[in-house]
């Protein structure tokens, strides 16, 4: 083979191939990065960024009607759909200037927008052009998995990449699916005036998270009036814009589900196609790449980072296996994947956010461990703010070592990363409770929970021998 064209060869601009583009040019390589689409991928076109937008913008609604929870008079805010969607646009073009075409051949990185594929293990063929690269990057992301439903296919629906461009009114939705995207879409659209039906064919909402974090949300959803069809089978969809039915079936039989649009949130599908991986010699099981912890493929040469993995499908993991693929693809070193200390979170309010294993997860592997708790209502700044729902939860060892923690409360995807730095250091629970926590903060519960695994240490035999040891006349 000739000399090959570029160092690296990065095929999709997401979070994961942007990161490894400006990372790899830092570093000195020659770097050819190929989109197809938009730059910054799902996250920041149709996922994260917009997302939160919206729940934001949600979130100013709700709080106007719910006001008088803090003596104010409340109001019933007028919701234009298109409005809100141009302040999510907004939002998405003030970030963007990052992720622009500009700013990465700036620092010296070969921006292609085309469709290509591979034509041998080390060609990829885009714009009528070969590229040859020493190691090549598959980041093309993912998108909505659409289920087996009769009738999809013939009556309009949304995913997270056309719900942002709504332009009118949405009386009524319903949502196929009770994951994360599912449930943010489900509170958004509540709070900004819409009748929302969520259906699910498990018994459980957020079915990742233990039962007890996932009663909090559901809880607090069909309080501001979203109503929930679990263990219910999707049957068919007919109907036309403006008007879907849609039939399910459940414990109690069948029924016939009726709105104005339809939301399919019901997981996620990697891109893997037209790509000509199979002339590449990339190996693919069950639709699924082969990769081991360096996330190589099975052509040692192509490798992968994001969505596209099938790993954990969040923008910091992909940040993250993104940094994996250039220690290995540029110096060699043996860099693998972090599999223990990954958090995550739900962005509803309130939020559940974890990290580590779940009391779930630690049951079902027959791990000795211990689960302490404490509720946010008895937290000082809970109770000012107003935000009293929820409670934090650590998974010990015997010894006290965290194993896992979770919260379900008020800004539980910040607090969390106490628990992400002291797991990754391998930190006992005797470490947070004897840190120093700013009052009145919500961060403090990190302490207090803590401090609810000391107190289950002092045993009444311990008490006494304290007592006896020190003269202590209590």
């Amino acid at each position: 083979m000739n000399t090959p064209q570029y160092d690296l060869c990065i095929i999709g601009a997401g979070s994961g191939g942007l990161v490894a583009a400006a990372g790899a040019a830092g570093l000195g390589a020659k770097v050819i990065l190929i989109e197809k689409h938009k730059m910054g991928g799902d996250c920041l076109n149709y996922g994260c960024v917009p997302s939160k937008a919206l729940l934001q913008c949600a979130k100013v609604a709700h709080t106007q009607r719910t006001a008088q929870r803090f003596g104010i008079e409340p109001h019933n805010p007028h919701v234009d759909i298109g409005a809100v969607m141009q302040r999510v646009a907004t939002v998405i073009k003030a970030i963007e200037p990052h992720d622009s075409p500009e700013r990465f051949r700036s620092l010296g990185v070969e921006v292609v927008f085309g469709s290509g594929q591979f034509t041998d293990p080390h060609t990829f063929f885009v714009n009528g052009h070969n590229i040859t690269a020493r190691r090549f990057v598959l980041a093309t992301g993912s998108r909505a998995a659409l289920p087996k439903l009769d009738g999809l296919s013939s009556v309009p629906y949304l995913t997270n990449e056309t719900v942002f461009s709504l332009n009118e009114p949405v009386p009524s939705l319903i949502i196929l699916g009770a994951g994360p995207i599912g449930l943010e879409m489900a509170q958004a659209f509540t709070r900004l005036g819409t009748q929302v039906l969520v259906v699910q064919r498990g018994k459980q909402i957020l079915p990742k998270e233990d039962a007890d974090i996932a009663a909090v949300v559901l809880e607090q959803l069909r309080s501001e009036g979203v109503q929930f069809f679990l263990e219910h089978d999707t049957l068919r969809v007919t109907g036309g814009a403006g008007n879907i039915q849609l039939q399910i079936k459940g414990p109690s039989g069948e029924k016939t589900l009726q709105a104005t649009h339809l939301l399919i949130a019901t997981g996620r599908q990697a891109n893997l196609d037209n790509l000509g991986l199979d002339v590449a010699g990339v190996t693919l099981e069950k639709g699924r790449l082969i990769l081991d912890r360096r996330l190589r493929t099975s052509n040692k040469n192509i490798y992968a980072c994001g969505d596209i993995t099938g790993h954990y499908q969040f923008t910091h993991t992909a940040e993250h296996e993104a940094g994996v693929v250039l220690r290995n693809a540029l110096f060699h070193w043996p860099a693998k994947i972090e599999q223990r200390v990954i958090p995550w979170c739900t962005f509803t309010d309130p939020e559940a956010a974890r990290v580590g294993i779940s009391e779930t997860e630690a049951k079902a592997q027959g791990i000795n461990h211990q689960v302490y708790s404490f509720p946010f209502q008895d937290m000082d700044r809970a109770q000012t703010d107003g935000v009293t729902i929820g409670f934090a939860k650590i998974i010990t060892d015997p010894k006290g070592r965290l194993l896992g923690a979770a919260l379900v409360g008020p800004q539980a995807g910040e607090i969390i990363h106490e628990y992400v730095l002291a797991m990754a250091k391998n930190m006992k629970a005797a470490d947070l409770s004897g840190i120093i926590h700013i009052y009145p903060t919500l961060a403090q519960i990190n302490r207090r929970v803590a401090d609810a695994r000391l107190k289950a240490g002092l045993t009444p035999t311990l008490k006494k021998w304290i007592k006896f040891i020190f003269n202590l006349r209590g």
